[in-house]
Protein backbone atom coordinates (compact mmCIF):
# COMPACT_ATOMS: atom_id res chain seq x y z
CA UNK A 1 0.00 0.00 0.00
CA UNK A 2 1.31 3.43 -0.93
CA UNK A 3 2.21 5.43 2.14
CA UNK A 4 0.40 8.70 2.71
CA UNK A 5 1.54 11.81 4.53
CA UNK A 6 -0.14 13.81 7.26
CA UNK A 7 0.27 16.81 4.96
CA UNK A 8 -1.63 15.30 2.05
CA UNK A 9 -4.67 17.44 1.33
CA UNK A 10 -3.18 20.48 3.10
CA UNK A 11 -0.69 21.81 0.55
CA UNK A 12 -2.81 24.58 -0.93
CA UNK A 13 -3.85 25.79 2.53
CA UNK A 14 -0.25 25.53 3.76
CA UNK A 15 1.15 27.69 0.98
CA UNK A 16 -1.51 30.36 1.37
CA UNK A 17 -1.19 30.37 5.18
CA UNK A 18 2.61 30.30 5.57
CA UNK A 19 4.08 31.39 2.23
CA UNK A 20 1.82 34.16 0.92
CA UNK A 21 4.65 36.58 0.15
CA UNK A 22 8.26 36.59 -0.96
CA UNK A 23 10.69 34.84 1.34
CA UNK A 24 11.36 36.67 4.56
CA UNK A 25 11.49 36.05 8.27
CA UNK A 26 13.92 34.64 10.80
CA UNK A 27 13.97 31.04 9.52
CA UNK A 28 14.84 32.04 5.95
CA UNK A 29 17.50 34.48 7.16
CA UNK A 30 19.09 31.73 9.25
CA UNK A 31 19.10 29.25 6.37
CA UNK A 32 20.75 31.66 3.94
CA UNK A 33 23.26 33.14 6.39
CA UNK A 34 24.40 29.72 7.64
CA UNK A 35 24.47 28.09 4.18
CA UNK A 36 25.78 30.84 1.92
CA UNK A 37 25.43 30.97 -1.85
CA UNK A 38 26.02 28.24 -4.41
CA UNK A 39 27.05 26.73 -6.70
CA UNK A 40 26.81 23.11 -5.72
CA UNK A 41 24.44 20.16 -5.43
CA UNK A 42 22.05 20.92 -2.58
CA UNK A 43 19.62 18.55 -0.87
CA UNK A 44 16.50 20.11 0.67
CA UNK A 45 15.25 17.48 3.12
CA UNK A 46 11.52 17.77 3.76
CA UNK A 47 11.15 20.47 1.12
CA UNK A 48 7.36 20.68 1.46
CA UNK A 49 5.84 23.03 -1.09
CA UNK A 50 9.28 24.11 -2.30
CA UNK A 51 9.32 27.73 -1.20
CA UNK A 52 12.77 27.56 0.37
CA UNK A 53 14.07 25.30 -2.42
CA UNK A 54 13.02 27.86 -5.03
CA UNK A 55 14.72 30.64 -3.09
CA UNK A 56 17.91 28.62 -2.71
CA UNK A 57 17.94 27.89 -6.44
CA UNK A 58 17.96 31.66 -6.97
CA UNK A 59 21.00 31.75 -4.67
CA UNK A 60 22.92 29.62 -7.16
CA UNK A 61 22.31 26.13 -5.79
CA UNK A 62 21.36 23.09 -7.88
CA UNK A 63 18.52 21.95 -5.61
CA UNK A 64 16.93 18.55 -5.23
CA UNK A 65 13.95 18.52 -2.88
CA UNK A 66 12.63 15.42 -1.13
CA UNK A 67 9.40 14.97 0.79
CA UNK A 68 6.96 12.14 1.57
CA UNK A 69 3.85 14.18 0.72
CA UNK A 70 2.86 14.01 -2.93
CA UNK A 71 0.44 16.88 -2.33
CA UNK A 72 3.23 19.15 -1.08
CA UNK A 73 5.49 18.08 -3.93
CA UNK A 74 2.77 19.04 -6.40
CA UNK A 75 3.19 22.64 -5.24
CA UNK A 76 6.99 22.35 -5.33
CA UNK A 77 6.97 21.13 -8.93
CA UNK A 78 4.82 24.12 -9.88
CA UNK A 79 7.66 26.31 -8.58
CA UNK A 80 10.10 24.59 -10.92
CA UNK A 81 11.82 22.46 -8.28
CA UNK A 82 13.29 19.03 -9.06
CA UNK A 83 11.75 16.76 -6.43
CA UNK A 84 11.65 13.12 -5.39
CA UNK A 85 9.00 11.53 -3.20
CA UNK A 86 10.72 9.46 -0.53
CA UNK A 87 10.99 8.72 3.15
CA UNK A 88 13.63 10.92 4.79
CA UNK A 89 15.22 7.93 6.55
CA UNK A 90 15.73 5.96 3.29
CA UNK A 91 17.01 8.42 0.71
CA UNK A 92 17.41 7.01 -2.83
CA UNK A 93 20.84 8.53 -3.44
CA UNK A 94 24.34 7.13 -3.53
CA UNK A 95 26.89 8.05 -0.90
CA UNK A 96 28.45 11.52 -1.28
CA UNK A 97 25.85 12.71 -3.80
CA UNK A 98 25.54 16.29 -2.50
CA UNK A 99 27.80 19.23 -1.70
CA UNK A 100 25.48 20.62 0.98
CA UNK A 101 22.12 20.00 2.62
CA UNK A 102 19.43 22.01 4.34
CA UNK A 103 16.33 21.11 6.28
CA UNK A 104 13.92 23.61 7.75
CA UNK A 105 11.20 23.08 10.33
CA UNK A 106 11.10 19.30 9.92
CA UNK A 107 12.11 17.58 13.17
CA UNK A 108 8.60 18.12 14.54
CA UNK A 109 7.21 16.13 11.59
CA UNK A 110 9.62 13.23 11.08
CA UNK A 111 8.79 9.97 12.83
CA UNK A 112 12.46 8.91 12.56
CA UNK A 113 14.46 12.12 12.81
CA UNK A 114 17.63 10.28 13.82
CA UNK A 115 17.37 8.08 10.74
CA UNK A 116 16.88 11.12 8.53
CA UNK A 117 19.96 12.84 9.95
CA UNK A 118 22.05 9.71 9.44
CA UNK A 119 20.92 9.59 5.82
CA UNK A 120 21.94 13.22 5.31
CA UNK A 121 25.40 12.37 6.65
CA UNK A 122 25.64 9.45 4.22
CA UNK A 123 24.66 11.35 1.06
CA UNK A 124 26.90 14.37 1.74
CA UNK A 125 30.42 14.80 0.48
CA UNK A 126 33.09 14.74 3.16
CA UNK A 127 33.20 17.96 5.23
CA UNK A 128 30.06 19.27 3.50
CA UNK A 129 27.71 21.72 5.20
CA UNK A 130 24.39 20.70 6.69
CA UNK A 131 22.19 23.57 7.86
CA UNK A 132 19.24 22.75 10.05
CA UNK A 133 16.68 25.30 11.27
CA UNK A 134 13.79 24.22 13.48
CA UNK A 135 11.52 25.30 16.28
CA UNK A 136 13.18 25.74 19.66
CA UNK A 137 12.60 22.58 21.72
CA UNK A 138 12.65 24.52 25.00
CA UNK A 139 9.87 26.93 24.07
CA UNK A 140 7.88 25.16 21.34
CA UNK A 141 6.40 21.76 22.04
CA UNK A 142 3.76 19.86 23.99
CA UNK A 143 4.78 21.61 27.22
CA UNK A 144 4.63 25.22 26.03
CA UNK A 145 1.83 27.61 25.14
CA UNK A 146 3.61 30.11 22.93
CA UNK A 147 1.09 31.38 20.38
CA UNK A 148 2.67 33.27 17.48
CA UNK A 149 6.00 33.23 19.43
CA UNK A 150 4.99 36.38 21.29
CA UNK A 151 5.12 37.22 24.96
CA UNK A 152 6.32 34.79 27.60
CA UNK A 153 5.82 31.05 27.04
CA UNK A 154 3.55 29.31 29.54
CA UNK A 155 5.26 26.05 30.48
CA UNK A 156 3.40 23.00 31.79
CA UNK A 157 4.84 20.34 34.09
CA UNK A 158 5.14 16.75 32.96
CA UNK A 159 5.51 17.28 29.23
CA UNK A 160 8.95 18.60 28.31
CA UNK A 161 10.92 15.35 28.63
CA UNK A 162 8.34 13.27 26.78
CA UNK A 163 9.84 12.38 23.40
CA UNK A 164 7.75 11.28 20.44
CA UNK A 165 4.47 12.05 18.74
CA UNK A 166 1.68 14.02 20.39
CA UNK A 167 -1.66 15.25 19.13
CA UNK A 168 -3.29 16.51 22.33
CA UNK A 169 -1.17 18.56 24.74
CA UNK A 170 -1.10 22.05 26.31
CA UNK A 171 1.21 23.25 23.53
CA UNK A 172 -1.27 22.43 20.75
CA UNK A 173 -2.96 25.65 19.69
CA UNK A 174 -6.49 25.29 18.30
CA UNK A 175 -5.25 27.20 15.25
CA UNK A 176 -2.54 26.34 12.77
CA UNK A 177 -0.85 23.25 11.45
CA UNK A 178 -0.33 21.34 14.71
CA UNK A 179 -4.03 21.23 15.46
CA UNK A 180 -4.42 19.45 12.12
CA UNK A 181 -1.56 16.94 12.16
CA UNK A 182 0.05 16.87 15.62
CA UNK A 183 3.82 17.00 16.12
CA UNK A 184 6.91 15.18 17.32
CA UNK A 185 8.93 16.49 20.27
CA UNK A 186 12.58 16.06 21.22
CA UNK A 187 14.02 17.78 24.32
CA UNK A 188 16.95 20.05 23.48
CA UNK A 189 19.66 17.65 24.65
CA UNK A 190 18.28 14.74 22.63
CA UNK A 191 17.77 17.02 19.63
CA UNK A 192 21.41 18.18 19.54
CA UNK A 193 22.73 14.69 20.32
CA UNK A 194 20.93 13.35 17.25
CA UNK A 195 23.31 15.28 14.99
CA UNK A 196 26.40 14.31 16.97
CA UNK A 197 25.45 10.62 16.95
CA UNK A 198 25.23 10.78 13.14
CA UNK A 199 28.85 11.94 13.00
CA UNK A 200 28.33 15.65 12.46
CA UNK A 201 30.52 18.33 14.03
CA UNK A 202 28.71 21.45 15.21
CA UNK A 203 30.19 24.67 13.79
CA UNK A 204 27.56 27.24 14.66
CA UNK A 205 24.46 27.35 16.83
CA UNK A 206 21.99 30.21 17.12
CA UNK A 207 18.69 30.98 18.81
CA UNK A 208 16.41 33.36 16.95
CA UNK A 209 13.06 35.07 16.94
CA UNK A 210 11.60 38.49 16.61
CA UNK A 211 10.74 38.79 20.32
CA UNK A 212 12.42 38.18 23.69
CA UNK A 213 12.03 34.41 23.83
CA UNK A 214 13.47 32.58 20.81
CA UNK A 215 11.22 30.23 18.89
CA UNK A 216 13.88 28.97 16.47
CA UNK A 217 17.24 27.24 16.65
CA UNK A 218 19.76 26.97 13.82
CA UNK A 219 22.75 24.66 13.46
CA UNK A 220 25.51 24.57 10.89
CA UNK A 221 27.24 21.20 10.87
CA UNK A 222 29.90 19.33 8.90
CA UNK A 223 30.25 15.59 8.52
Amino acid sequence: MEQTSRYDGLADWYDSEFNPRSLSGAAWELVTSFLGRGPGRLLDLGCGTGTYAAGLAECGWNVTGVDISEDMLRRARAKGIRVIRTEAATLPFEDASFDAAVSALTHTDFDDFAGAVREVARVLERAARFVYVGVHPCFVGPHSEFAFARGTPTLHDGWYRRSGRYEDAPGISPHGIRAKIGATHLPLGDFVQTFLDAGFMLERFAEAGEFEYPHLVALRLRN
